[in-house]
């Protein structure tokens, strides 16, 4: 008896654990989110670490219809996605757009040039983020990119290639940091 009493305490706790999401640096992330009507699933987290100091910047939470660990799979599907940037550190407006600059840099490719019209887009909407504060991006293959700076929502930038561009900045071959990457494909958040 008692260790079928012990077997239910224990799957409690593990059906309530996995309800209240993940954790990376004490930051609490939802299991799923709602985006455009369709539930996305938690792929996974990401710690961004800037400089030869890698100094913390935020932790990535990646979403996805489906889990994926498979990079070109997920950029290549051209679906649905939502990636939160919640920042851990103070960063100016001007580093952010820095960071898109060489982040578009690596990623784009041979489409940066016509991608420069969107990346200004995005780059008017950045101001100085707080520790605490958010970035989300959300992608809807019908409608763009959604740009929510600190929950009060902003523009859409109606472009794939923008999109597959912006999302390859944090999972292409030449994301910000490694651990960064592996973490937002289902890694861990180091």
């Amino acid at each position: 008896m008692r260790g079928r009493a012990l077997l239910a305490l224990l799957a409690t706790l593990f059906v309530a654990g996995s309800a209240l999401g993940a954790t990376c640096r004490d930051i609490q992330f939802p299991d799923t989110v709602k985006a455009g009507g369709a539930d996305l699933v938690l792929n996974g987290l990401g710690l961004r670490k800037a400089t030869l100091l890698r100094i913390k910047v935020y932790v990535g939470a990646l979403y996805l219809p489906r889990k994926s660990g498979d990079a070109a799979a997920i950029l290549g599907a051209n679906g649905r996605w939502r990636l939160v940037l919640h920042f851990v550190r103070d960063v100016d407006a001007s580093d952010i757009r820095d960071a898109f600059q060489d982040g578009f840099q690596k990623a784009a490719g041979d489409k940066l040039g016509a991608l420069q019209k969107p990346i200004a887009g995005l780059n008017a909407q950045m101001v100085d983020f707080k520790a605490g504060q958010s970035l989300t991006f959300t992608r809807d293959p019908a409608t763009g990119v959604s740009v929510d700076v600190n929950g009060k929502g902003g523009s859409t930038i109606e472009d794939a290639d923008f999109a597959g561009a912006l999302l390859a900045i944090w999972i292409g071959p030449k994301p910000p940091n490694e651990d960064l990457k592996t973490g937002l494909l289902g890694g861990a958040c180091e």
